[in-house]
């Protein structure tokens, strides 16, 4: 069986190749819970990611309400709003975004753009998510623990995350680490078979370039995952040790109460460190796959070969290793060197450089295109507009000298929000209506899903616009409840942007109740509605079966982006399909 899921049959005949269909999972158990199949993973991963990303959805509202209505939910108190922005940060930017991108998107796309029958390691596949859902119940744990979850911030920053008075500093932080160590674990696991896949699980004739840039985007991603989340471990580790071992990892010297504690000699700086040198890159983890999901999404959509495949390849390759040398740009304000800021804003500037040249590439490739303003392609031209946006503000707070005044005001939030959790959401959402067809083998209600694309779409811009200028005010972040002085010149936008805020978060009740509707409900999709080229689409059966191929794996001839060929019969050749024979 491991030879046969790991392509060692693909230089013999078909006819030699042994049956697939024998080696079906024999069970529901096997099938659909613990399931080797990394089709099967992909949606446990999913609806995982989904499901505790509508906890995350409820918290945002919670603090919305807070800031605009202060007093107005009375189960709302210092420590509850702080607890509430710590859970909601996280769960957003760790078990939601990245696990979506890679562990849902990487595991439903790598083999079957590959032309593989699964992973190459698929027990190791089935491990992985069940460890991410342990992380899971163990984050949501810490709801239900005395004194609630830790109310540190996402960045958990000592000594506050350990220290009486912070909320949770008992059993929430412990839990929030201990989490967080599980889900690294179960990355690693899924994330090595994602790189040992790319690597060595390609069918016939799929070079490196040949590759559609979906899987570029996640393999570097995976690769730069590897190498960023290790740090995170080592400091989840430390602080635990700190916690309930009384080590001095982070811990300085300190008194609280009049009491000198027994801490002494740690450096918090030293876990800003170790934090931001994962948590930059993960800002590309995230981002990268969603670079090559909207490439796809462009070129099959606007039926227009993406136009420079391997300056976009590069620009992948650069990114992910330039974000490693620009973690301080989030320091400014911890007292750094002026020269380790020179350094930093100079690196955050220079990886504008590959970031542009993808946009550039994007906008060219629409260019001329015989466009169609599908739902996917909506949401990918939507990710561009707010990417940009995103990055530009970005480069103002990649200066130290703005950075400083505004670090800790509603710009940085704003900033944030757009190019790290706007901008993904919107790839999530056009991947999710893109490949829907081929996941369920039904079409989704197009008119549900253009109502869900132009209130998000709008409702966003209509959320984190005016909260620049909040920011420019000098309205602070992590306030519980602003004072007259800044509350009297923001009310007024304040309401506003949590009313967005509400509707938007509704909205996408709309998608839910599209997608389910449409598993029973929805037409038809056929094999290949988008008339696509990309090998996923070519599977003998819609949805795909166990095994993807049935007995004979397709063989690769051509790149992936072969739309609107001159002389075509029609305005796609999929990558399978032989060249014309000489003459013909």
């Amino acid at each position: 069986m491991a030879d046969v899921a790991h392509g060692a049959y693909e230089g013999v005949r078909p006819a030699e190749v042994p049956d697939v269909e024998l080696y079906h999972p024999k069970s529901w158990w096997t099938t659909y819970v613990f399931s080797q199949d990394a089709k099967v993973i992909a949606i446990q991963y999913a609806l995982t990611a989904m499901s505790i990303g509508l906890v995350a959805l409820v918290l945002s509202w919670l603090i919305r309400i807070q800031l605009a209505f202060p007093g107005v939910l009375p189960f709302i108190d210092a420590h509850a709003y702080y607890q509430i922005i710590t859970m909601h940060g996280m769960i957003m930017v760790i078990y939601l975004l990245t696990a979506l991108f890679l562990g849902g998107f990487g595991n439903y796309l790598i083999p079957l753009m590959l032309g593989a029958r699964d992973m190459v390691f698929p027990y190791v596949n089935m491990l992985s998510y069940w460890i991410y859902l342990l992380a899971v119940l163990v984050l949501v744990a810490s709801f239900f623990a005395p004194g609630g979850p830790t109310g540190a911030g996402w960045t958990l920053y000592p000594p506050q995350a350990i220290l009486e008075g912070t909320p949770g500093q008992e059993w929430g932080i412990i839990l929030m680490l201990s989490s967080l160590a599980l889900f690294i674990i179960g990355f690693t696991m899924g994330g090595l078979n994602y790189v040992v896949t790319v690597l060595q699980g390609r069918t016939r004739g799929m070079t490196l370039m040949r590759m559609p840039l979906s899987v570029w985007g996640i393999f570097t991603a995976t690769v730069m995952a590897l190498l960023a989340f290790p740090a995170l471990f080592v400091g989840v580790v430390m602080m635990m040790f700190d916690k309930l071992l009384g080590t001095s990892f982070f811990m300085p010297s300190i008194a609280q109460m009049g009491q000198h504690l027994s801490y002494g000699g740690g450096s918090p700086i030293l876990f800003q460190h170790l934090f931001w040198f994962f948590g930059h890159p993960e800002v590309y983890i995230v981002a990268l796959p969603a670079f090559g999901i909207v490439s796809d999404l462009i070129s099959t959509h606007a039926r227009r070969n993406i136009f420079g495949y391997r300056m976009m390849v590069w620009a992948i390759v650069a990114i992910g290793a330039l974000s490693f040398v620009v973690w301080a740009h989030h320091m400014y304000v911890s007292g750094m060197n002026p020269y380790f800021g020179f350094f930093f804003a100079t690196s955050t500037l220079i990886i504008a450089i590959p970031t542009a040249i993808k946009v550039y590439n994007w906008v060219l490739t629409l260019w001329r295109g015989n466009i169609h303003f599908t739902v996917p392609l909506l949401f990918a031209v939507a990710f561009i507009v707010t990417f940009v946006n995103g990055g530009i503000t970005g480069l103002f707070l990649g200066n130290v000298v703005v950075d400083v005044p505004l670090s800790d005001t509603m710009f940085v939030v704003a900033h944030f929000h757009m190019v790290m959790g706007v901008a993904p959401i919107m790839v999530v959402f056009g991947a999710i209506y893109h490949w829907y067809p081929k996941i369920t083998g039904r079409m989704y209600n197009e008119t549900l899903a253009q109502i869900h694309f132009w209130i998000t779409f709008l409702g966003a811009y209509a959320i984190f616009f005016p909260m620049h200028y909040v920011g420019l005010m000098g309205v602070p972040r992590r306030y519980y409840e602003l004072g007259e002085s800044h509350l009297s010149s923001s009310v007024t936008l304040n309401h506003y942007i949590t009313i967005a805020a509400l509707i938007v978060g509704a909205a996408q009740m709309v998608f839910i109740f599209n997608m389910v509707w449409s598993l029973f409900k929805g037409k038809e999709a056929g094999g290949n509605p988008w008339r696509a080229t990309t090998l996923e689409w070519q599977t003998p059966h819609t949805p795909p079966r166990h095994g993807n191929w049935g007995k004979e794996l397709p063989v690769v001839y051509r790149w992936a982006y072969d739309y609107s060929v001159p002389g075509a019969a029609e305005d796609f050749i999929p990558q399978n399909q032989p060249p014309a024979p000489q003459g013909a």
